[in-house]
């Protein structure tokens, strides 16, 4: 597997209808503009000073270089739900049938296979102690998909079943508490999280988001502690503090976000994917930036990603 370059267009957009942030007067820019079906996961390389990013149903793994204004593109052989660096470089993706490490040399292995008709890799996390969070979902978005944990050396166990749509995936500063979403369910989940062992027990509501038209889909965790989600449908970015509490919301050109993540040297900028699959043409036409990736400079001040131990 190659990668490929695509052209990257840098431009200053603004929020819907114009308005920008509702709160903070954040600008929105776009970091590339381009199509994807379904871009989804980005997580801040600080190895290589790059986003990695994905287009799901595109089967493309994105490198975002801002320092170079460049955006590298490789194709996978399979959708592909979440990419993550690796200890000992290289990449993990989060693919249809399971889980797999991509090498410098662009050779790839499984490290799990789990195939299963109906099913594909959705949003993964990497946790404080290095281990791969991957979900999975069905492609008609019932319940029957599941949370893994996947270790370093491919032991892997499911933490949740019957899961919908398994999307974000982040934990807090002090490395106590997980969070979680199952879009379908409107809500943000917390659970208590024990490094040594992955342990991740006690599920229970954060948040229900059930003011807007927008589902909670990916997150991130600031250095406040505060979550930041991505609101597909709801054309928003927004963040709430640790006890649940909305303080922050931010309108961005496009109505489906899809995920959100800190990045830049030093992680203040939020970068935010976005999706045009199940647009009509009267919906990609007042939206044309869908499927590009947005950023937006010194929104806040996140937390370095931890790099998959495999």
């Amino acid at each position: 597997m190659t990668w490929s370059a695509l052209q990257v267009k840098r431009s200053l957009g603004f929020g819907r209808n114009g308005e920008g942030d509702r709160v903070s007067g954040s600008s929105v820019e776009v970091a590339v503009r381009c199509e994807a079906i379904i871009g989804e996961g980005p997580t801040w390389d600080a190895a290589t000073s790059t986003l990695l990013w994905v287009d799901i149903l595109g089967s493309e793994v994105h490198r975002f270089a801002p320092g170079r204004g460049s955006d590298a593109v490789l194709a996978t052989p399979q959708h592909v739900g979440a990419v993550k660096p690796r200890t000992r470089g290289g990449l993990v993706l989060n693919l249809r049938d399971g889980v797999a490490l991509v090498d410098r040399d662009g050779s790839r292995t499984w490290l799990v296979y789990w195939a299963r008709d109906g099913l594909r890799g959705n949003d993964a996390a990497v946790d404080p102690a290095g281990r791969l969070w991957a979900g999975t979902m069905r492609y008609d978005e019932k319940p029957g998909g599941w949370l893994a944990v996947v270790e370093g050396d491919g032991a892997a166990r499911v933490v949740l079943d019957e899961v919908s749509v398994s999307n974000g995936i982040a934990w807090s500063p002090d490395e106590t508490l997980m969070y979680y979403v199952d879009s379908p369910t409107r809500r943000i989940d917390v659970l208590d999280y024990e490094r040594v062992g992955g342990a991740a027990t006690g599920r229970r509501p954060l948040v229900e988001v059930t003011d807007t038209a927008g589902v909670p889909d990916g997150i991130c965790v600031d250095a406040d502690g505060c979550v930041w989600v991505a609101l597909h449908g709801g054309g928003a970015v927004r963040r709430y503090t640790p006890d649940g509490r909305l303080d922050r919301e931010i309108a961005v050109p496009v109505p489906q976000p899809t995920a959100c993540c800190f990045g830049g040297p030093d992680l203040a900028d939020l970068y935010v994917t976005s999706a045009r699959d199940g647009l009509s043409e009267d919906g990609l036409a007042g939206a044309p930036l869908s499927g590009s990736l947005l950023v937006l400079p010194g929104a806040g001040a996140g937390l370095p990603s931890t790099v998959f131990a495999g």
